[in-house]
């Protein structure tokens, strides 16, 4: 089952499952965050890790170069042409066991050309969400800080896993800032 705006806030109170949380939708001015209808409009941070090329390096999930990105804590991201920058989310998540979350980018960037990484969060995952802002255009392209970047939908779990996220030590949980690929060892 899909959660409501209600039952979201019903979660949020029992399980600290978002902090901060916004429990309106802000959208004046802003590119919406807070709950909406039926999921969490979430926030970027002002951290970002923005794609460069200049030591030539080679994009290696596995063993993966810190190199490859500049940082930068800033209120606006630019995004080269047909590149991509990582940031997170301001909003911390404890994702409860009957919870399976689900990310999907918002349609404002979207119609601009600039794509987040839909991504899932499993059953007792916590942690700053990393996102992923892929530049699809020919064109710089500019991401705000502190405004909407995503959308979180909650599903309720009919059955419980046998196995959470938690419980077999993934390898992202309660990450911090802006966590680049790991491999687990």
């Amino acid at each position: 089952m899909l959660l409501c705006d209600r039952l979201i806030k019903e979660y949020v109170e029992k399980y600290d499952m978002i902090n901060p949380f916004v429990e309106n939708l802000s959208q004046k001015n802003v590119i919406s965050y807070g709950v909406s209808s039926y999921g969490y409009d979430a926030r970027v941070a002002r951290e970002f890790k923005i794609f460069t090329n200049v030591d030539n390096a080679i994009i290696d999930p596995k063993n993966f170069s810190e190199h490859s990105f500049v940082e930068r804590e800033t209120d606006c991201c630019i995004i080269p042409p047909n590149s991509f920058a990582l940031a997170r989310t301001v909003e911390y998540f404890k994702i409860p066991k009957n919870v399976f979350v689900l990310c999907v980018g918002k349609s404002t960037y979207a119609r601009c050309g600039i794509i987040v990484n839909v991504t899932p969060l499993e059953p007792e995952w916590e942690g700053h969400v990393t996102l992923e802002f892929s530049n699809t255009t020919q064109l710089p392209a500019k991401i705000y800080a502190n405004e909407g970047a995503c959308q979180f939908l909650f599903f309720q779990i009919d059955e419980i896993c046998t196995t959470s996220y938690k419980d077999r030590g993934g390898k992202y949980m309660k990450q911090i800032g802006v966590t680049l690929p790991r491999i687990a060892k």
